[in-house]
């Protein structure tokens, strides 16, 4: 794959990037902006292309495509890319993960200092030709409490800064243990405590079904009055109309924002309009070091990958060899399906995960396998997760895994079971493939069938007569079509479990007034 070599480089990527394509003796072709007809008529031309946030690789662009092989991003966030449709053109997809952690993290202090100060609005003041002294009378960083939620890379060097201004950094993440916070210097608390007790909040979570609008009217009633708040994360985390109203009842005092649900927002939103919401459009990343860092960082993997089939970085591919792929396929389908269905339950750090293998399934590669259950599990925990880091992610939090193979097997020709243990419980789930169907059949003592895809409503509940009924009473009266009901009990009698296919979101006060129903003692919302 020497001879010929070819790389599309858009979005004023960095020069150091294709000064490294350049010197591994890749031929190079350099646009700045495309229109989509446009790069959709030439992106076959290429082995290879290496993006920034600007371009979208979407579903039609793939029609027809045979030669390209990677999509390079450089930076974290690959929301611009179909990697869907990306993995079943056998296209990898690479990001550089980590590669903007620190200009990240000094962004979002340099927004918490200029909320303290009111520097944007100051600065605005003076341009005007005032001189308001009296009105910008700011706040002191010392000793005033910086909550943090959401403890990755980017919460770290958050609170390392913090720190070092004297501040007092008060943590909040459930899959990171306490004694990782407490080696920072940082004081690990739940989340309503962070709320109650911390003058400024910053957000660094991923954006995942439970974190989508967490800071909400909800939340920030338990918020110390005259809190700041601070989002470099993900846009979708705040409920615009709650947090607005929460600036003007001055329950909120002041709001600094860099990222939004829609980029570029619309400039005629109240919220952004607010004079207490410092905005900048998301320069989190958006340092030359960074810049550079990335550019060299991706254009090295995209190397790598082209000249010697090494794969790093990789969102949507495992190390595999292209003639296995077909066979393994479905398999790292169901593994990341099990992983997910975990992950989704787990409420308190993880110790120990074991994957047993049984029949068919044991003869195959299973490294890959196993990571796609680690990618599957993490994924609700981080956003920098994929399939090659996510045994090294695992691995540094401290997690063990073991993996067991065994030929024998009961009833299946193939069985996968995986088996987390934290310090309060362990929960265990089997799956099979049904031609290319994902399915789980037992989860901890129940043996249960159902298919694991869509949304599932996962219910405990006492054995007793009614209880179906009115759950789907319930379903019915709230216009949520079941797909399919699958009940399992281990005795008549006891505890039961009902896996519910559903076809429409199941919003959370459905779930909390769902657990309020006779005889159901938790209700849970999965989704694949």
């Amino acid at each position: 794959m020497m001879g010929n070599l070819k790389v599309l480089v858009l979005d004023n990527l960095h020069a150091s990037g294709v000064e490294v394509f350049i010197r591994e003796g890749i031929q190079v072709d350099i646009k700045k902006k495309i229109k989509p007809h446009e790069l959709a008529s030439i992106i076959d031309n290429y082995d290879g292309i290496a993006i920034r946030g600007a371009t979208k690789i979407t579903e039609d662009l793939f029609d027809g495509i045979s030669r390209l092989r990677v999509i390079g991003r450089a930076g974290s966030g690959t929301d611009n890319i179909d990697k869907t449709i990306a993995t079943k053109k056998g296209i990898v997809v690479m990001n550089t993960p980590g590669g903007n952690t620190i200009t990240t993290g000094e962004h979002t202090i340099a927004l918490i200092l200029a909320l303290a100060r009111q520097v944007p609005q100051a600065s605005a003041s003076m341009k005007e030709g005032m001189w308001e002294k009296k009105k910008f009378i700011g706040t002191e960083l010392t000793d005033k409490i910086l909550g943090i939620v959401g403890f990755g890379n980017i919460g770290k060097v958050v609170a390392e800064r913090a720190l070092g201004l004297k501040m007092v950094v008060l943590g909040y993440d459930p899959y990171v243990p306490n004694e990782d916070l407490l080696k920072l210097g940082v004081e690990p608390v739940d989340l309503d405590e962070l709320y109650a007790r911390s003058n400024f909040i910053t957000f660094h979570t991923p954006l995942t079904p439970e974190t989508k609008e967490m800071i909400n009217a909800q939340a920030i009633t338990k918020m110390k009055k005259g809190v700041y708040i601070i989002n470099c994360a993900r846009g979708a985390l705040i409920n615009e109309l709650d947090l607005l109203k929460a600036l003007q009842s001055n329950h909120v005092k002041g709001v600094a924002i860099d990222v939004y649900p829609v980029e570029p927002p619309s400039p005629d939103n109240s919220l952004y309009k607010h004079p207490n919401v410092i905005l900048t459009p998301h320069l989190g990343a958006s340092t030359m070091e960074a810049q550079k860092r990335v550019a060299i960082q991706i254009a090295e993997q995209i190397c790598d990958y082209l000249k010697k089939g090494i794969i790093r970085n990789s969102v949507n591919f495992p190390c595999v060899a292209p003639e296995l792929l077909p066979i393994l396929r479905p398999y790292l389908s169901l593994c990341e399906k099990l992983g997910s269905f975990l992950g989704q339950l787990l409420e308190d750090p993880l110790k120990e995960i074991r994957i047993e293998y049984l029949g068919d399934a044991s003869k195959l590669n299973i490294a890959p396998l196993t990571i796609s259950v680690l990618k599957g599990l993490l994924q609700h925990q981080t956003e920098d997760i994929n399939l090659v880091n996510a045994r090294m992610i695992a691995e540094e939090r401290g997690i063990k895994i073991s993996e067991t193979r065994s030929t024998k097997v009961e009833n299946y020709a193939s069985l996968i079971s995986v088996i987390t243990i934290t310090e309060k419980q362990k929960t265990t789930v089997s799956g099979i493939l049904f031609g290319n169907i994902q399915k789980i059949m037992k989860f901890n003592l129940f043996p249960v069938e159902a298919e694991l895809s869509g949304g599932i409503l996962l219910l405990e509940n006492l054995d007793v007569p009614g209880v179906v009924g009115r759950v789907g009473t319930f379903l019915g009266e709230k216009n949520i079509n079941i797909a399919g009901f699958q009940l399992g009990r281990n005795e008549p009698g006891g505890i039961a479990i009902s896996l519910i296919n559903v076809d429409n979101h199941v919003p959370e006060e459905f779930l909390s007034q769902l657990a309020q129903l006779p005889h159901i003692t938790s209700a849970k919302y999965l989704i694949f």
